[in-house]
């Protein structure tokens, strides 16, 4: 009797942790690492040991992260009837029936109200970013991600939103160039992901996402160029900027030009030669030469910056 009760208690653990889980896994937290993009004001305006706004800046990530998995779970809603015939995506939460339409409905306004609030919280110039991000998101989700060429620049745009709104909630004015070369390094990332997704699935891309049928491998490989010259030379011109070498107190950030040389070179050739660059966050976690240079980039630029040298 003893064995059936504790039987069955866990049984319904194990069914709460089950519910628990599909709804994580429409946050999707694990790209949460995509707001990170808010300390970069922070760390090139030397305020990275200033504590008060260290602290103002995290909020505003988790600010972004709320507004994000409510962006994510509604994308989901939006394609839920289409992903039921999907091999794969038939087995994401909201396509299988595990969770319901009106309970991620809740949980996407839940999100997006607490994120929001929170974003007022912080300042009304920080809120109207974050307000306009959300819109953005909207627009990507129910229009813009099926247009070509606008569904890269809609993330890339995404991300420029984020850096600049890491700059407003601490008072810190984000440089031109800054915003520039974000937009560029992220559409040369989308424009890669496009393609690789092209190559990859072949007849059934257009069953993973509408906007590659208006998509070819040379019409792709014609945009990665521009964009791979433009973001080196916007680079280069941003570690000479005077503007950028008044700022940071060094006229030495031109160093950190060959790691932003081979990493770009690098991730070309694993989408051209090995056929990745899906998920560039994993490609940079398992290709070690590309994880060894963002990170002495990282290094060399810190030490540029806050020390002087």
């Amino acid at each position: 009797m003893e064995s059936a009760r504790n039987a069955e208690v866990a049984a319904v653990e194990t069914g709460r942790a089950a519910v628990l889980w599909d709804y994580v896994q429409l946050m999707r937290p694990w790209q949460w690492h995509k707001n990170t993009v808010v300390y970069a004001a922070l760390i090139f305006s030397k305020h990275l040991f200033v504590m008060h706004d260290t602290l103002l800046v995290t909020a505003g990530f988790a600010v972004f992260c709320l507004i994000a998995s409510g962006a994510y779970v509604m994308n989901d809603i939006r394609d839920c009837d289409r992903d039921r015939q999907h091999p794969l995506k038939s087995r994401r939460p909201l396509p299988a029936g595990r969770v319901s339409r009106s309970a991620a409905i809740g949980l996407s306004t839940v999100l997006v109200a607490g994120g929001l609030g929170s974003a007022a919280l912080l300042g009304s110039g920080f809120a109207a970013l974050v307000g306009f991000y959300f819109a953005l998101q909207v627009a990507y989700t129910f229009q813009l991600k099926e247009v070509v060429i606008l569904d890269v620049m809609t993330i890339a745009a995404g991300f420029v939103i984020r850096a600049i709104a890491g700059g407003v909630v601490i008072n810190v004015p984000v440089s031109p160039w800054l915003i520039i070369c974000t937009f560029l390094l992220m559409t040369f990332l989308g424009f890669s992901k496009r393609r690789h997704e092209l190559v990859l699935l072949e007849a059934r891309a257009t069953e993973h996402r509408a906007s590659l049928k208006e998509y070819s491998p040379y019409f792709l490989d014609q945009m990665i160029s521009v964009v791979t010259a433009s973001t080196v030379v916007a680079y280069a011109i941003y570690t000479a900027s005077p503007e950028v070498i008044h700022k940071l107190g060094t006229d030495k950030l031109y160093v950190t030009i060959p790691f932003v040389l081979f990493g770009i070179f690098r991730y070309l050739y694993l989408v051209h030669q090995r056929e990745e660059g899906g998920n560039p966050a994993q490609l940079l976690l398992n290709d070690r030469p590309l994880l060894i240079d963002l990170v002495l980039w990282i290094v060399t630029a810190t030490m540029l910056i806050y020390l002087g040298l």
